[in-house]
């Protein structure tokens, strides 16, 4: 079978040697000689013509248009990794995938760059595949009828160098996960996008001295003298941007939350009693946000806290990231802190168990995480949701020239996907939801996120599901409102606010 690999130096594309195109002596091209010459006994005279070329295909997000893969529903991953102890050495890996077509496919393609690819079995039998762009595009011995279960099995590397594009995290004692947006597919072959949400099993053996952790339960741990084989599953469905997988000298405190629910971390042993302080304090914040939009929806929760500067911090589904500068050497204050960790536990509801259905949709995550990280911070700090609002009204005008608004978020710039992450899906959205609660009101504001996470949970949601929502319970209608909130250009006036103004887009903005 043919190889094909990535040159970590360089843009992380999967790339084929010419070898690897599918040869003429394919299943496929066997059975249309037969068929030619068939036809040439029937006075039928044809010339056999190759396939097309694998071509990169995509969902059609309008942010990230070759991002997933059209044809299949992906049920479920198993995904086993191999450690052997080197964090710039990339891992042995399986992925294998349980999917069910949507259509009938003669190809099958996968988002998948940045490894090497040994094998593809389709449903058990070998299948020949090809690079195009960053998909695997794989080619079944026999084409695949629609509605038909499909198992795909990749033999891959996953190789954890070049890590700035995403992907893996390089920490001080091994390595985490940070896939957001589109960087899933840099570590495991994948339907990339956060609309085909499906379980996950991992399977991890590294070096018996560290420690493994990744989303939902642990099912299995097996030592095999120099290595020990972990095993999770999670309970819930999970988009592939949230998948985690940390790796390293950890140790792993548990406690119980809210309701008997298990809290788990993982932190860098060393830090373990520097860091207790901050980790007590995650089965209050889960019970303040349950008193405001119902219950947790996971199985479990907790802080992966790495020795990394990845200069952000990220929700991934049960197990947080955040990096130890955060907490440890006192650079931050505690409220701001408190505040940080309410973001990324809010995002449990608004973004992992509700994702959004396109990339255009992520304001719903981010203003909903930053709406409840700056209530937060109002009710037990003192910093005011309103302050923090009128200041962000005088810069929106400012966020949406630069980035779009907030439901029609400009893409990233070439080469840096993760600037989609602007002010304007962050605070600026937030300022949406604050605009929403004076116009209908607290009581009927307080009962749309309720219902929102509860409707939609374990499932996606576009903008106009919220929209539509929100009209539903207000009882009235709110297109204008959202018209302009959402898509204009220039930010609508406050209600309830007619002295807040906005900084002129050409001046500058201070304070």
């Amino acid at each position: 079978m043919p190889s094909i690999s990535t040159d970590p130096r360089g843009p992380a594309a999967v790339r084929a040697p010419r070898s690897s195109r599918f040869p003429a002596s394919s299943p496929g091209r066997r059975r249309l000689r037969a068929v030619l010459l068939a036809a040439a006994s029937a006075t039928l005279v044809a010339a056999a013509l190759p396939p097309p070329a694998p071509v990169p295909l995509g969902i059609g997000d309008p942010l990230f248009p070759h991002l997933g893969n059209p044809g299949y529903d992906v049920q479920s991953y198993d995904i086993a990794f191999t450690y052997r102890g080197s964090n710039t050495a990339p891992l042995d890996a399986v992925t294998t995938i349980d999917a069910r077509t949507t259509g009938q496919l003669e190809r099958v393609n996968l988002d998948f760059t940045h490894g090497t690819v040994s094998a593809v079995e389709v449903n058990g039998l070998p299948a020949e595949f090809a690079a195009a762009g960053e998909d695997l595009v794989v080619q079944p011995a026999l084409p695949l009828p629609a509605g038909s279960r499909l198992r795909i099995t990749v033999r891959h590397t996953s190789d954890p160098r070049g890590a700035a594009a995403g992907g893996w995290v390089r920490t001080g004692d091994g390595l985490a996960m940070a896939n957001q947006a589109d960087a899933g597919h840099r570590v495991f072959p994948s339907n990339d996008h956060p609309s085909d949400k499906a379980h996950f099993t991992f399977r991890i053996t590294a070096p018996s001295e560290l420690t493994a952790v990744a989303n939902g339960l642990r099912t299995g741990r097996e030592v095999n003298g120099a290595t020990t084989t972990w095993a999770y599953r999670t309970v819930h469905p999970m988009a592939t941007e949230l998948a985690q997988v940390s790796i390293g000298d950890s140790a792993v405190p548990t406690r119980e939350g809210p309701r008997g629910l298990p809290v788990r971390d993982v932190v860098p042993a060393a830090d373990r009693d520097e860091l207790e302080p901050w980790l007590r304090k995650t089965p209050g914040q889960i019970a303040w946000m349950e008193g405001k939009v119902g219950p947790y929806p996971f199985e479990n929760y907790g802080v992966l806290i790495a020795d990394a500067d990845t200069g952000f911090e990220l929700e991934t589904q049960t197990l947080s990231l955040f990096e130890r500068r955060i907490f440890a050497g006192g650079l931050f204050p505690e409220w701001y802190v408190d505040s940080i960790m309410v973001h990324e536990l809010a995002h449990q509801w608004f973004g992992d168990s509700v994702s959004p259905r396109a990339w255009s949709d992520l304001w719903l995550n981010e203003g909903h995480a930053t709406w409840y990280e700056a209530l937060y911070a109002e009710e037990t700090s003192g910093h005011t949701l309103e302050k923090r609002m009128r200041q962000a009204y005088r810069r929106s005008d400012a966020w949406r020239a630069d980035g779009g608004p907030p439901a029609a978020p400009e893409p990233p710039a070439p080469g840096e996907k993760i600037s989609l992450f602007r002010p304007v899906v962050y605070d600026g959205s937030a300022l949406v939801l604050y605009a929403l609660r004076q116009t209908i009101g607290a009581d009927a504001f307080d009962q749309l996120q309720r219902a929102w996470v509860r409707t939609h949970r374990d499932s996606t949601a576009t903008t106009a599901d919220f929209t539509a929502l929100a009209a539903r319970i207000a009882g009235r209608d709110l297109d204008d409102f959202f018209r302009g909130w959402l898509y204009a250009e220039k930010t609508p006036p406050m209600p309830g606010h007619p002295d807040w103004t906005v900084v002129p887009t050409s001046t500058p903005v201070r304070g």
